[in-house]
């Protein structure tokens, strides 16, 4: 009896016309509302696969990251943005497939891998992707433990990781740059992480230190302080 032959895995999501006059919309709008200050953008790679590993304080940050970056940037976003009911559920299905979101599952197991190989089939089509290593945004202000899925899908694509730190998203208004003495939101992109002595260290080691050094340069970048917890204080 011959062997079925398994699914061919399904295509990247791709962004769509929407995402990119989204920026064309957003950025100019962004630089009114929050005038961000943008350190390192040379630090991202023109070409080739990027993995960017980003600290969460806030919703916004998942539209300032791309308006900041010079390349198209793609993201895990939660499943319940995909599965709505109605009109309204139908429209967000179609926006954050338009702009190639992934959905990602809080459980564990078959649907999370399954997002984890999502974002590695769209870092091997070239492109870049942006994760959350703590999974949820921090609603104390600290940077917590990070999750091992974005070791684990730079570790399975050899992409180049660049650490991001944001400032001030959580706290930040619109406008609030014109009064006097208030802090701007800050985006800065690190310098690509050297995993080079990581060749044939064993997986499971390789993937704690990744992430170990992934959340190390976010700190620095950020200037948070660390918990040394997982971020269990926030539930999007």
């Amino acid at each position: 009896m011959t062997a079925a032959t398994p699914p061919s895995p399904a295509p990247a999501p791709r962004p769509g016309a929407i995402y990119f006059l989204g920026r064309v919309v957003l950025r100019p709008l962004f630089w009114v509302l929050y005038r961000p200050r943008i350190v390192g953008r040379e630090n991202v790679p023109k070409r080739g696969l990027v993995l960017l590993a980003s600290n969460h304080l806030a919703s916004l940050d998942t539209v300032i990251i791309p308006t900041a970056a010079t390349r198209p940037v793609q993201f895990l976003i939660k499943s319940s943005y995909f599965t709505g009911p109605g009109i309204l559920g139908r429209f967000k299905r179609w926006f954050f497939t338009s702009i190639g979101g992934v959905p990602v599952y809080r459980a564990t197991g078959r649907d999370a891998r399954a997002a984890l190989d999502a974002g590695s089939s769209i870092l091997r089509a070239g492109s870049v992707f942006a994760v959350f290593p703590e999974g949820t945004r921090s609603r104390d202000g600290k940077l917590h433990h990070g999750h091992g899925g974005a070791a684990w899908m730079a570790r399975d694509t050899g992409a180049t990781v660049v650490p991001v730190g944001l400032i001030g998203t959580g706290t930040v208004k619109p406008f609030n740059h014109l009064l006097p003495g208030r802090p701007r939101v800050e985006v800065r992109f690190g310098r690509p992480l050297d995993l080079s002595d990581l060749d044939g260290v064993p997986d499971g080691k390789a993937r704690r230190e990744i992430t170990e050094r992934m959340m190390a340069a976010i700190a620095r970048l950020s200037g948070q302080e660390r918990s040394g917890s997982v971020n269990a204080s926030s539930r999007d």
